[in-house]
């Protein structure tokens, strides 16, 4: 194994590295930085959480020229978040180095802000592309002069449907610049638009497969759609995540998704297109600190997301293809720790299923916990009466044998609250007829019942 002095990289760089625990290149690493290094145009093809950030950075680093006045290096990212990210990285490493200035250019910040910045001496910009176009077109940055550029998450800028403004900011920069292109998979358009940009780029890829991680265990549940909340919180409940993140397909799935979980006592918020940049960056602080245990999210909202402590991925909604899954599941099992994905799928979801096993040829464990077949249709005045899923009550609550009655039909249940802040257990709280937390104090003496059952209100109005 090499370090990073013998790659090339400073001492005073590789002594930084060494103050935040990293002090041995990861394999990615080792391929790529002495590429940049001797000027070679390059192609990384590697997972999530392999290192890929530093495998640019440091070298660019080593390279840049602290008297130039103009942006030497542009790193083009599909999110903001990933774009604050790489910039954090960035300022770590260049702390107390007044000679060096990185900028984030991203939607949803304040464009005069942007605009004081670019007016200083700024050598690296990270930035999406439809901010980096509307500075371009406003003429306050200038890629003329730019020796390195960087595309990040290559495949989901394709996926999202960024790549003709990906091409129209590589026309900004010279023909002279070091290319770098980085992605977990290059489909035929990212070929496509390496011929096209790139100078006898050397092709790198560290997996043989495009798969996960193989620290990252995998199951995939079958159950029904109506089925699938209660399904999510007894997971939740059994398996206890540290951190987890939860993938919905549409933003509405996820808002909805959230409010339920919210008010069954778990730790959560919503991560989506539709939230200002400073309550997603507010909502990302709160999920980072731990004081957030789960983070319901649409694919776009998360892309690229690295939050140490991840230790589950939930699929909500299958995602439609193998790109989409192995990002997903890549937010779990960063940097060789271990993690778990758990995807649920209908019947009418096995085609992508099986295209994902196909595309990444892997066999994923397939489980059924005995809520994926369609119940017979409930009665009219059942189907007012029953409108929560039944789900195991925790075992902080008892039920009072001498409440149930023999008619009793349903029984709302609700699976105890989830891990706090410090990943430790709440205690179960008594839960009134609606199924809400009962705030007022019941007598400590007294086992608390299980709520009652809608039909027995019917009953007791005369019905």
């Amino acid at each position: 194994m090499q370090d990073f002095l013998t790659l090339g990289i400073s001492k005073k760089l590789t002594n930084i590295l060494l103050s935040h625990g990293i002090g041995k290149p990861t394999p990615i690493q080792e391929q790529a930085i002495p590429a940049v290094m001797e000027g070679r145009d390059i192609i990384a093809q590697a997972q999530t959480g392999t290192g890929k950030t530093f495998a640019f950075i440091l070298p660019i680093l080593e390279k840049l020229d602290p008297d130039a006045v103009h942006i030497q290096a542009l790193i083009v990212t599909p999110t903001r978040e990933l774009a604050l990210q790489i910039t954090d990285e960035v300022q770590k490493l260049t702390a107390g180095d007044d000679d060096l200035e990185v900028l984030a250019v991203y939607g949803g910040q304040d464009v005069d802000k942007q605009l004081n910045k670019l007016k200083k001496k700024v050598q690296i910009v990270v930035g999406t592309p439809g901010r980096l176009l509307d500075h371009i077109k406003r003429k306050t940055i200038d890629l003329s002069q730019a020796d390195f550029l960087r595309l990040d998450e290559t495949d989901q800028m394709l996926h999202i449907g960024f790549l003709d403004e990906v091409e129209d900011i590589i026309k900004e920069t010279p023909g002279k610049r070091q290319t770098m292109l980085f992605s977990a998979t290059i489909p035929a358009e990212i070929r496509y638009l390496a011929r096209k940009h790139m100078k006898e780029p050397e092709y790198m890829q560290i997996e043989k497969t495009q798969g996960p991680a193989q620290s990252v265990k995998q199951i995939a549940i079958h159950t029904i759609d109506r089925a699938k909340q209660a399904t999510l919180m007894q997971l939740i409940q059994t398996h206890r995540p540290y951190l987890a993140v939860i993938f919905c397909r549409t933003k509405r799935r996820v808002s909805k998704l959230n409010d339920v979980l919210k008010s069954n006592g778990f730790q959560c918020d919503e991560l989506h297109g539709d939230l200002s940049q400073s309550k997603r960056e507010q909502v990302m602080k709160r999920f980072r600190d731990a004081e957030l245990q789960l983070l319901v999210a649409t694919d776009v909202a998360a892309r690229g997301l690295d939050v140490e402590g991840v230790t589950h991925v939930f699929n909500y909604d299958i995602p439609l293809d193998p790109e989409s899954y192995v990002h997903r599941i890549g937010r779990t099992g960063r940097a060789g720790m271990k993690g778990m994905a758990i995807t649920f799928y209908s019947s009418a979801d096995k085609p992508l299923l099986e295209a994902i096993e196909k595309g990444l040829n892997i066999t994923i464990s397939k489980q059924n916990l005995g809520n994926s077949q369609e119940r017979q249709k409930p009665s009219r005045s059942s189907e007012k009466n029953s409108q929560v899923q039944k789900i195991p009550a925790s075992s902080g609550r008892k039920k009072n044998d001498n409440r149930e009655d023999a008619d009793r039909k349903k029984t709302e249940g609700k699976t105890s609250p989830a891990k706090g802040r410090k990943g430790q257990r709440k205690n179960s709280k008594p839960l009134n007829s609606a199924g809400h937390v009962n705030r007022s104090k019941s007598p400590s003496k007294k086992k608390t019942s299980a709520p009652k059952s809608v039909s027995n209100r019917s009953k007791r109005r005369g019905r």
